[in-house]
């Protein structure tokens, strides 16, 4: 979905207002599938019911007629591959990049849509209930992908996880409530596809177009030295030919009711077809970014932890570490004095200021102290214009696979295939759909699960 969305928190039932409830919701509901309590499933109804009202009362612009949806696709993906022609050829004539400023900016963004990213297809999970009926196939074999067929390499939630612990940006605990709206969205639709067919056939129908946002991500994350293989692949596969796209329209075509109400049925899935404008988007994350902002805020959680366990035999504009630490709101300002003291030389390259040798390198007195994405944000924030530009990322042939994903005979999935070869036929293949759930799939056994529920399709 390239439009910006209209809705950037949750306003649904008071239970579900407090700070943190929806991030709280979202971590009920990745637990894994015997555990899901029917309370947190009353929840996410209540959750999704709101975010539909909301939903309908916004224009939508999906065509009148469901017939002319394919047409309707194919118009959207042209307009958005001349969009990424004219991007690039503004870059040829010299303009900057258009999203990410530094690598730090690109790593803000990767963390703060991981909450999204890290549910993949999750909207998708409640169809396999019903994988025998052809008119749902095409959802199937969309979620199986999602999966990768249960090949590591291919799976979007390892590959994801792959690229944050790769950047070293895999930390996510101080992401804000309101980046979990979408990805809360995504697994509801999912827990409830039973009851909200419709709408999980509209926001997939949303979900799995081709948006300008994802080229131009891929772009420039490669110019920032940053593998882009997670958002390439999403290119190929969303194509409106074959891809998902195309799946996402012959699965609206095939449930239309002959019999029955089928305009009724349409508004359902144009419903859920705007859900996908509710939230943060992609691009309102990347224009958020505030290089100044996020790290006042990193030495601020560091000085909650921290903030006391400093020497006292420096001082700093007369006040030791300790002190500076100690107060709430004080960074600004002891950022300040640092520069003032010379400890900092901003629009210089970082190894020109004595306090980046105090968290860099193996032999940097705070060592471990700052993650690879915080000194990023350090880095980036004192080089200022001076930040030297990364090398471009090439992916190697023979390194396109990641060693660490070649999948290993655990003793997790031996002891699957053990537990499956004693169940009856309708056990079996209810264990295998527990195990492909949002919570699970990227999992070794969830993996194995996937490949075995494969011969189900043939």
């Amino acid at each position: 979905m390239q439009s910006q969305p209209r809705f950037d928190a949750y306003q649904g039932p008071a239970h579900l207002q407090q700070q943190g409830a929806v991030k709280a919701l979202y971590q009920a509901l990745m637990q894994p599938q015997p555990r899901l309590s029917s309370d947190t499933l009353l929840q996410a109804r209540d959750f999704l019911d709101e975010q539909l009202q909301h939903s309908s009362s916004l224009e939508c612009e999906l065509p009148e007629d469901p017939q002319n949806l394919m047409n309707w696709v194919r118009d959207g993906s042209v307009r958005t591959t001349d969009a990424y022609a004219q991007y690039l050829a503004d870059r040829r004539q010299g303009e900057p990049r258009r999203y990410f400023h530094n690598r730090a900016h690109a790593l803000y963004f990767l963390r703060h849509v991981a909450p999204t990213k890290m549910v993949d297809g999750a909207w998708l999970y409640g169809v396999l209930q019903q994988w025998q009926q052809p008119a749902l196939r095409p959802l199937v074999r969309t979620y199986l992908e999602e999966l990768g067929d249960g090949v590591p390499a291919q799976n979007h939630v390892v590959l994801y996880q792959l690229l944050l612990s790769s950047n070293d940006c895999d930390e996510l605990g101080d992401i804000e409530d309101r980046f979990y709206h979408q990805g809360t969205l995504q697994l509801a639709l999912g827990q409830l596809a039973a009851d909200y067919l419709p709408e999980v056939l509209g926001y997939n129908l949303g979900y799995e177009q081709l948006p300008l946002h994802l080229l131009i991500t891929c772009y420039e994350l490669a110019e920032l030295g940053i593998d882009p293989y997670y958002f390439q692949l999403h290119v190929t596969i969303d194509n409106s030919g074959t891809g998902h796209a195309q799946k996402a329209v012959q699965a609206v075509l095939a449930n239309l009711p002959v019999v029955g109400d089928t305009q009724e049925f349409y508004r359902r899935v144009s419903r859920g077809y705007q859900l996908n404008d509710l939230g943060v988007s992609s691009t309102q994350v990347i224009n958020e970014f505030n290089l100044d902002e996020q790290v006042v805020q990193m030495l601020e959680r560091k000085a909650n932890v921290a903030g006391m366990v400093h020497s006292d035999y420096c001082r700093i504009e007369g006040r030791t570490v300790n002190q500076w630490l100690s107060e709430p709101g004080q960074i600004p300002a002891f950022l300040a004095a640092l520069q003032t003291r010379g400890w900092i030389r901003r629009d210089q390259a970082p190894e020109n200021s004595r306090f980046w040798h105090l968290v860099q390198g193996t032999g940097a007195p705070m060592f471990g102290v700052f993650s690879g994405y915080e000194q990023q944000l350090l880095h980036d924030w004192i080089a200022g214009s001076q930040a030297p530009e990364p090398k471009r990322y090439r992916r190697h042939p023979q390194l396109a696979t990641d060693p660490s994903l070649q999948e290993a005979d655990t003793a997790e999935s031996a002891a699957l295939a053990k537990e499956l070869n004693a169940l009856p036929e309708p056990q079996k293949q209810a264990r295998l759909i527990e195990l492909m759930a949002p919570a699970t799939h990227f999992t070794p056994a969830g993996l194995h699960a996937t490949r075995q529920f494969q011969a189900y399709l043939r």
